[in-house]
């Protein structure tokens, strides 16, 4: 039993994990109450039209490359992605646009035709925000904030000393302003906060270094799509003698003496382990595994992530407008943040639009596209989602419609919705919140909880609800983190 784990959740981060303790000699199984594996990370088809279930934006393809490395395996024969030359098509409802190339000088040079501001100013933040990455971005996403080694190695205490420097006592919102002073170029920049599910006129400063994410290292398309990035890592654990249990769920991660023992299924079936990690939202794992385990309540009641409407629609048309990735913004970003944080869906919502079948044909028929819709939503807390996703269905189409970018109800030949209490339901997200707790704090990043328990040996803890946060990239570096603190060898440096 000794070189036994069980990983409890097949999303990103526990696929990730499995294949990082396989590769390291580890008897792994995995169990999953879902069919299949990836969580969020998933697929599904309505007709003749396939959508990716949840995230439709990769970047830091880097961290999984290298699991197959780890594996002895060359990453380009089994995954591949491309780049993208164009990260984003922005619109405001003045019918001012901006295609964001990828390459900062390009960018730098659209930003400055389309708003009029000098390009040096776009390069000079792009820079600042590489400098908050290489000097502190590390220190928060690839090691473990909650050991005592961690605070002992030299490029930490550097960081330390650098953070009055590095804007963490001021929100995204008030840096853009200072360093880009054009309202739409603060808009387009603040918007980032968006990615770990919080609000730019909250969030540190700090969080101004995720542009650099996309804009040096890149942002792609996995080649069939986003699911290609769960479907290649499990085919990988099965190849490194991984044992997967889809269609079984985990009733309990049972425990003696404060020494994890193994867990037991809903059947009853009791399963041994030394070790267990768990890759279920951390709020529910203390709420539904672990009976009786004294809870970090300071943890579990810090402020939820944004969650989502998504409709999932199958367009009988083509857009030349509009490309892989699209946002149309609101007139007024602040109230629109300040209606969610009351827990409200906004009457003029910011528009994200993925269609994939511009890069991957397959995905639509022929002159048709696969929209994948998504507005911001607060968290579920009891409002009526059924009233709200029908108003929001009609606010989405009249934002669109003077930009030429609404389809007809005609036009609209498959759909699927899916709000808060659906995304719960089918990602165990507590409260349908994507990225567990949000990052609206200077000290949010301290207050995630750890990947591992403070109180019951051998019990470890990755994912989006986790340390280092939500997000592909960091649901793998959440893996990184936690089979390095299993295996005992420290925090090491992913490669460029």
């Amino acid at each position: 039993m000794k070189d036994q784990v069980i990983v409890v959740g097949a999303g990103i981060a526990g696929l990730a994990a499995a294949i990082r303790l396989a590769a390291a000699g580890k008897q792994v199984r995995v169990f999953e109450r879902a069919a299949g594996p990836g969580g969020k990370l998933s697929d599904f088809k309505l007709g003749d039209y396939r959508f990716d279930l949840g995230p439709s934006l990769f970047t830091m393809p880097q961290y999984v490359d290298e699991l197959f490395r780890l594996a002895g395996e060359d990453p380009r024969d089994h995954f591949n992605y491309q780049r993208l030359e164009t990260v984003c098509h922005y619109w405001w409802p003045d019918g001012t646009q901006l295609a964001a190339a990828a390459d900062v000088s390009q960018l730098a040079e659209n930003c400055a035709t389309a708003f009029e501001v000098p390009a040096e100013r776009i390069k000079a933040f792009m820079q600042r925000a590489e400098q908050k990455y290489e000097l502190a971005g590390r220190t928060f996403l690839e090691k473990s904030l909650h050991q005592v080694d961690t605070w002992l190695q030299p490029s930490v205490a550097k960081a330390m000393f650098r953070i009055p420097g590095l804007d963490l006592f001021r929100s995204m919102h008030r840096v853009h302003e200072r360093e880009l002073g054009h309202p739409k170029l603060v808009q387009l920049f603040d918007r980032f906060a968006t990615y770990n599910g919080s609000n730019p006129y909250k969030a540190p400063g700090l969080l101004s270094m995720i542009p650099h994410f996309e804009h040096h290292f890149g942002a792609y398309l996995p080649k069939g799509g986003m699911v290609e990035i769960s479907q290649s890592l499990y085919q990988l654990g099965q190849r490194l003698g991984v044992s997967y249990h889809f269609n079984t769920e985990v009733a309990e991660i049972e425990r003696t003496a404060q020494r994890v023992t193994g867990v037991r299924l809903n059947d009853g079936s009791r399963h041994r382990a030394e070790e267990v990690i768990c890759n279920m939202d951390v709020f529910l794992a203390y709420d539904r595994l672990l009976p009786g385990a004294k809870q970090p309540k300071r943890t579990l009641r810090q402020q939820k992530s944004t969650s989502a409407i998504v409709f999932y629609w199958g367009v009988q048309r083509s857009f030349s407008k509009l490309g892989l990735h699209n946002i149309i913004f609101s007139d007024d970003y602040q109230t629109e943040f300040a209606e969610m944080e009351a827990g409200r869906m906004s009457n003029d919502p910011t528009v994200y639009i993925n269609v994939t079948s511009k890069l991957e044909a397959a995905d639509a028929p022929a002159g048709c596209e696969n929209w994948f819709v998504m507005v911001n939503a607060p968290a579920d807390t009891g409002q009526d989602w059924e009233n709200l996703k029908r108003l929001t269905r009609q606010r989405v189409l009249d934002k669109l419609a003077p930009l030429g970018l609404a389809p007809t109800e005609k036009e609209i030949v498959e759909e699927r919705i899916l709000g808060p209490t659906e995304i719960e339901r089918l990602t165990g997200s507590h409260q349908g919140a994507l990225y567990g707790t949000s990052s609206n704090g200077k000290f949010a990043a301290f207050l995630r909880h750890p990947n591992f328990s403070r109180r019951i040996k051998g019990l470890y803890f990755l994912g989006g609800s986790v340390h280092p946060g939500g997000g592909i990239p960091l649901c793998l570096l959440s893996a990184k983190i936690t089979g390095e603190i299993m295996m005992g060898s420290g925090n090491v440096r992913v490669p460029e």
